[in-house]
């Protein structure tokens, strides 16, 4: 899909996006690879990794600068230090969002816009989760500032490459008490994103990519570590209509920076709308134009967190992943 370099966030802003969430309350919801190389298709990404023009980049640049040069400026819409049943903003879906997914009728949300909840995932599970993500990433590691992981393919971020981490058959990838709960959570995930969107849980379906991210400071040695850049999900991942995060661990305690920014207008940061992560909140949010982000650069510290993705394209289904040693 061609972008214009120009417009992108403009565009997208402000024909989709409502002004501000504070007042707007009407729309708003508040609810107390070195030589194992991979053979399992294309490897996780992040946006930075995707062949933008270069007026993208640094249009993304620009935006990151002037975000930074007026902090603390922005509308928080979940702090980390609040726990929510459910909390988000009602915002227009976007008419290219509107156009794809129409195709797929129980798919289509009664409302697009972000939401978090506190209550989805419990501690135990999540202390589960952390482990896996810690033990994985132990076998591998970005020399820059972003290491991912999929169960799926088993890609694994090793110096400036991936490696397939399954063919590593001497070590001890995935327990079936880790695949139980990933499951768990995957399917609690699925079907809070149908009941906050109105939609046919049996019309969601996991896609590819679906990962874990340790986000550092480390200085990007590739593009998989330019973690910050403005992007929209849907342009990066074409299969993606839902998007989720589950935090693994806390801003502000373990790590600073890598707040979660919706970029509302580009021009002015008053209207932007964070999400401050915590250990088991979780983040959906349709994965349209309506729904530009980045996530802020981190400073210090250690930041974990999966992506859960759904699509609402059947073609585009994967299966969760199974016991592999």
């Amino acid at each position: 899909m061609k972008i214009n370099e120009k417009n992108l966030v403009k565009r997208n802003v402000e024909k989709n996006v409502k002004k501000n969430p504070e007042s707007d309350k009407k729309h708003s919801e508040t609810e107390s690879k070195g030589k194992d190389a991979l053979k399992y298709g294309p490897l996780p990404r992040f946006p930075g990794q995707r062949v933008w023009t270069r007026g993208i980049l640094i249009l993304g640049v620009l935006i990151y600068v002037w975000y930074f040069s007026k902090s603390s400026k922005e509308t928080v819409l979940a702090k980390q230090n609040d726990m929510y049943n459910r909390r988000g903003q009602v915002i227009e879906c976007s008419e290219e969002y509107l156009d794809d997914i129409k195709q797929y009728p129980g798919c289509i949300p009664q409302k697009c816009g972000r939401y978090v909840s506190d209550k989805i995932v419990t501690a135990h599970e999540v202390e589960i989760l952390l482990q896996l993500a810690n033990r994985v990433m132990a076998l591998g590691g970005s020399k820059g500032g972003a290491t991912i992981m999929d169960l799926h393919s088993g890609a694994l971020s090793f110096d400036d490459k991936f490696i397939n981490v399954y063919a590593q058959k001497k070590n001890k990838i995935l327990t079936p008490t880790d695949l139980t709960v990933y499951k768990l959570v995957r399917t609690k995930i699925q079907n809070a994103i149908a009941e906050t969107f109105g939609i046919d849980v049996g019309s969601l379906y996991l896609t590819h990519p679906t990962f874990f991210s340790k986000l550092s400071n480390l200085t990007p040695v590739t593009p998989h570590d330019e973690y910050w850049h403005v992007h929209i999900d849907k342009h990066t991942y074409e299969s993606f209509h839902y998007t989720s995060l589950l935090y693994l661990n806390d801003y502000g305690i373990d790590f600073k920076g890598g707040r979660f920014v919706f970029l509302n207008d580009a021009s002015n940061p008053t209207k932007n709308v964070t999400v401050e992560p915590r250990k088991g909140r979780v983040s959906m949010f349709t994965s349209g134009p309506e729904n530009p982000h980045f996530v802020e650069r981190v400073t210090e510290g250690l930041r974990f967190a999966i992506t859960v993705s759904f699509t609402c394209d059947s073609s585009k289904a994967i299966q969760d992943p199974v016991h592999k040693m």
